[in-house]
């Protein structure tokens, strides 16, 4: 595997990349990260993760965490490339599906297109990788929603997903229009129509405080209510605790610092030696 302009760094293993591409879908420049682990011959050795919201892999750090992750033995090499959001992001994340109630997301299926029909092709031309070992996507809030919309719909493309903090709540009424949960959350219904993919596996964190919201008053906040129901529609399907990883950060809240703590979790479940 080849890379170019790779920036000098204390780290041992992991170097990192900027790159701009044009998306013709969605008519803007994105940027993307790419984290790139050294002493690799063949890239059909390697994982491939992509990350939605990859500007906020910065604050955590990233490159550091998983150069340390890789030196230590702790997880495969994989390559990460981040995917930094564009200022229509709820336009851009979201539900292919369906927008939701107030029309948001109505720019999920360029977004998919971009991934599938720009992206991916950029990076196999640009690193010289024709084909990777297995692809996963993962997201924080929004972002994370997306990348479940994307590996559920495109499920022979990958192998895992990770859903930090995820906008489950994403729904085609408003709680004024006679909302139901059992109706009316898309991401949920695209689950219950769907197939069972024995190989697909599921990485879903949510935060004991990541809101306050509880709209149904069972005690639970809904972030926690609409992940813990979204395990239900996937066991439904025939989905097991083997295929589901589930993490509750105590007192974790919606924000990248308490992302940043389930993230060795999150790899080590995904890539661990």
């Amino acid at each position: 595997m080849q890379a170019t302009n790779i920036e000098s760094s204390p780290l041992q293993l992991v170097s990192t990349e900027q790159k701009i591409l044009y998306s013709d879908y969605l008519e803007r420049e994105v940027q993307i990260d790419v984290y790139i682990p050294g002493k690799i011959e063949s890239a059909e050795q390697l994982s491939l993760l992509l990350i939605n919201d990859g500007q906020d892999l910065h604050k955590i750090a990233f490159d550091e965490l998983l150069d340390k992750m890789i030196t230590g033995n702790e997880i495969s090499p994989l390559v990460c490339v981040g995917i930094c959001c564009g200022p229509e992001r709820k336009m851009e994340y979201g539900t292919a599906y369906a927008a939701d109630y107030q029309g948001r997301g109505a720019r999920a299926g360029l977004y998919t297109k971009f991934i599938f029909e720009e992206l991916l092709p950029y990076i196999r031309k640009t690193y010289q990788a024709p084909s990777f070992r297995d692809k996963s996507f993962a997201g924080f809030s929004l972002g994370a929603l997306s990348a479940l919309d994307i590996v559920w719909n495109h499920a022979s493309e990958f192998s895992r997903v990770g859903v930090f903090s995820g906008s489950l709540w994403w729904r085609r009424k408003g709680y004024e229009e006679g909302y139901d949960d059992e109706k009316d959350r898309l991401m949920h219904l695209q689950v219950r129509k769907g197939d069972f993919y024995p190989w697909l596996q599921f990485f879903i964190e949510c935060g004991t405080d990541d809101e306050t919201e509880d709209r149904n008053k069972n005690g639970v906040i809904d972030s926690i209510d609409d992940a813990l129901d979204l395990i239900v529609e996937l066991k439904a399907k025939g989905y097991t605790d083997q295929h589901i990883h589930y993490m509750e950060l105590k007192e974790g809240t919606h924000d990248v610092e308490s992302w940043a703590k389930a993230w060795p979790e999150f790899l080590k479940w995904g890539w661990a030696k």
